[in-house]
This record gives structure tokens, C-alpha cells and sequence, in this order.
């Protein structure tokens, strides 16, 4: 199966993606240069080679530009090779897809919503074994009470938080700066 990849600039970085002939086979957020970022994915797709992506990638790198930029962005479109995934990690994978940017859900509900309750540990192992991140947002599923959880992407929990920030998503209920009903009394002299 013929395979490529590319490397693209964005508002967290330079960014990575590799591709087959089924569809988007890995996503890398930046590492701390192009060879690295190319080593994450040729450990992904070790027969990709650097080339210009064909209309359908190249449409899906303008997605993950736009998304960093903070553009609610569906992927429901794009095309996805997870031949590699276990058949629970692409149960996994297919309800992440579902949370829409700037929402989050937990672990235990994806668990609940896959119909295996107990299952929020093996849900964040199947995130964590995540090819896709960005198109398929392992960044937007959270531990009980908002926790982060992991992240294995480059920076961890940092660049989960920054992607959720750009997004607009919520990870608590406590009020920010940024809410709208919160004032600033003004000081009393």
C-alpha cells in the first residue's frame, strides 16, 4: 500500500501527517523539529514517503490548520486508515469523533456510551494508542471531574490544555475571566 506524508505549519506548531490509500494513518503534533516530527510518523508508516498530498489529505491538513486556529472543524468526512486498531479502539476512536470542538466528555461516559461501564481504563489506554490525534480528538475526553488524564502526544497534558483552550471547551464548571457573569468590583478608596 502506497503511503505519504507531509509536514505543515500551524498556530501550535509544525505539525505531521501520513496517509495510505484508505485514508489519514497518523497525525503528529509538533516535536522539538521537522526529524522528529518525521520520526513519529515514520515509526506510524515506515514506507511513507515526503510528497504532496493528493485533494482529499490535502483538504484534511487544511482542516487541522483551521482547527488550531480555532474553527470548529468536523473530520466526520475525512477518510481513516485504522486497519491497525483493535475492533474496541475503533469503537473508541468513532465516539470520540462524535464530541464536537469545544466540548468534552470522560472517559467513564465513553465506557458507559460503548456499553461497558467499568470500561474507563481501557477507554484511555485505546486514546492513548490514538494514531489520529486532532481529527480524531483524544484531546477532548477527560478523566472524572474534568481531570486531564494523560495526553501522549508531544507536551502531554500542556498541549491537551492548549488544544481545549483554542477550542473554547469548558473543563470545569468553575467560572474563568472570560465569563460573562463574573464583574470586577471596581476598588473602594
Amino acid at each position: 500500500m502506497t503511503h505519504g506524508y507531509t509536514l505543515f505549519d500551524t498556530a501550535v506548531g509544525r505539525c505531521g501527517l501520513a496517509w495510505s490509500e484508505a485514508g489519514v494513518a497518523a497525525v503528529s503534533l509538533p516535536e522539538g523539529d521537522d526529524a522528529a516530527t518525521r520520526a513519529r510518523l515514520l515509526k506510524r508508516c515506515p514506507a511513507a514517503q515526503e510528497q504532496a498530498p493528493p485533494p482529499q489529505i490535502a483538504r484534511a491538513v487544511e482542516q487541522v490548520v483551521a482547527l488550531l486556529e480555532g474553527q470548529p472543524i468536523d473530520f466526520s468526512d475525512v477518510p481513516l486508515d485504522l486497519e491497525a486498531a483493535t475492533p474496541f479502539e475503533r469503537r473508541v476512536y468513532d465516539l470520540a469523533l462524535r464530541i464536537p470542538p469545544g466540548e468534552t466528555r470522560t472517559y467513564g461516559a465513553i465506557a458507559r456510551e460503548l456499553g461497558e461501564p467499568g470500561a474507563a481504563q481501557a477507554v484511555g489506554r485505546a486514546l492513548g494508542a490514538n494514531p489520529i490525534p486532532i481529527i480524531v480528538p483524544c484531546h477532548r475526553v477527560l478523566g472524572a471531574d474534568g481531570k486531564a488524564g494523560g495526553f501522549s502526544a508531544p507536551g502531554g497534558v500542556s498541549t491537551k490544555a492548549r488544544m481545549l483552550t483554542i477550542e473554547g471547551a469548558r473543563t470545569s464548571d468553575q467560572p474563568t475571566l472570560f465569563d460573562a457573569e463574573i464583574s470586577i468590583a471596581p476598588k473602594r478608596r
